[in-house]
């Protein structure tokens, strides 16, 4: 076996592909996001404006989360000792899954090291715990989903997106007395749509079925505390479990779950992903837990952002450009191929000092690569015109279309 070839065949399909993904080096400027310096191709750092962030709200630039970390490391020092079972539990970790439970109405919460890890360990981890059960997963569901569903080895039911009716034909055709576990998402983060929480609710409460929701992309952002679209919708309360992530508009890093106390306590003690994984730095947990109480009493930052994001579809829209309608904070600008979405970030940031990552498969599917803008309430209406007029010579340039 030619190991070297098999790996180099493996990077040059994704260079034929146009899929070869560049990480840029940038820092952000503390205290001036959405400013920072980018080290690509040049000599020295170059300003650039980052508009492809997931800190939404710009919270991990706050001054209450910058000094609660700071505390948190003179206090205690800078990592948390191990695992939770083996001296990394500390009473910041006890804090904060108190204040994520009271988030989102639940008796209980539990940190894990990254959203994705949260997803993979406690759906794969509950589907085991229940002889038998089925899985029904929302097709657009994200990778992490996918992989505790199919690490669970449980039986598994695609539903179409956000299709009730596909979902309850498929809830019908399953013996009533099984387990069943509806998994599903709040905020769809590459087309930016919501799912119908109460009616797929209704359903689960139909079909004696448990329910599972991905909050990532909207805790800190809905609701009136922030709990997300959940919060928003009155829905927290009808939901077995919800996962969120520390990491998006809280602005710092981990994931976690809510439910009741048993759930938590089951997932606690059988999850690999929690049980053998060292916990989150105590400086970090000290971060988001400044950022969760934050945001439950402000909702300053929601409502820059929101209006942020309405001003950039109407700038994108007023100039024919092919954004994707959406009623959230995303903006998907659609460009279709993989080699101009790469093309045109690259653009972006040689000539314009934008930032912005090209989507790709398989993040997307194949035929809908985009360019995902997320305005945050730092993103002045300058900004927006000048990214604007960037867009549309570079569609000029480049002969591509423009919307009808």
């Amino acid at each position: 076996m030619d190991y070297q070839r098999v790996f180099t065949q493996a990077i040059d399909r994704l260079h034929a592909e146009g899929r070869y993904r560049v990480f840029i080096d940038i820092l952000r400027n503390k205290g001036m996001f959405p400013n920072a310096r980018c080290f690509a191709g040049h000599n020295g750092p170059k300003p650039v404006t980052v508009w492809c962030s997931n800190d939404y709200l710009a919270m991990g630039q706050h001054p209450k989360v910058i000094a609660a970390m700071e505390e948190a490391l003179h206090d205690v020092g800078a990592g948390s000792g191990g695992t939770r079972n083996i001296g990394g539990n500390t009473h910041y970790h006890v804090d904060l899954e108190s204040e994520l439970a009271d988030l989102h109405e639940k008796e209980g919460a539990l940190l894990f090291t990254s959203g994705y890890v949260s997803n993979e360990a406690t759906l794969s981890t509950l589907a085991k715990v229940l002889p038998g059960c089925i899985i029904f997963s929302d097709e657009l569901n994200h990778a992490s989903m996918i992989a505790g569903i199919r690490n669970s080895g449980c039986e598994k039911r695609v539903f179409r997106h956000n299709d009730l009716e596909h979902l309850e034909e498929l809830l019908a055709a399953e013996d009533p007395e099984a387990p069943k576990l509806i998994a599903f998402e709040s905020v769809y983060s590459m087309d930016g749509d919501v799912a119908p929480i109460h009616a797929i609710c209704d359903l689960a409460d139909k079909y004696n079925a448990l329910t599972y929701l991905d909050e990532v992309h909207a805790v800190g952002m809905y609701g009136p505390r922030g709990g997300g679209i959940s919060d928003r919708d009155a829905a927290a309360k009808r939901l077995t479990v919800i996962e969120g992530t520390l990491g998006k508009a809280f602005g710092v890093m981990g994931g976690y779950i809510a439910a009741d106390q048993m759930i938590i306590d089951v997932i606690r003690s059988y999850a690999p992903g929690f049980i053998f994984t060292t916990s989150l730095s105590p400086v970090l947990v000290a971060g988001a837990l400044a950022s969760v109480k934050h945001l439950k009493q402000s909702s300053e930052e929601r409502d820059g952002q929101q209006a942020a994001a309405a001003t950039l579809k109407r700038l994108f829209a007023e100039a024919g450009l092919p954004v994707m309608n959406t009623n959230t904070h995303i903006v998907p600008l659609m460009v279709g191929d993989p080699v101009k979405a790469k093309k045109v970030s690259d653009i972006l940031l040689a000539e314009y000092g934008v930032y912005v990552q090209p989507i790709n498969y398989p993040t997307v599917p194949r035929g809908t690569e985009r360019l995902r803008f997320t305005p945050g309430p730092a993103h002045s209406e300058e900004m927006m015109r000048e990214l604007t007029q960037a867009l549309l010579e570079i569609w000029d340039r480049m002969e591509m279309k423009l919307a009808a």
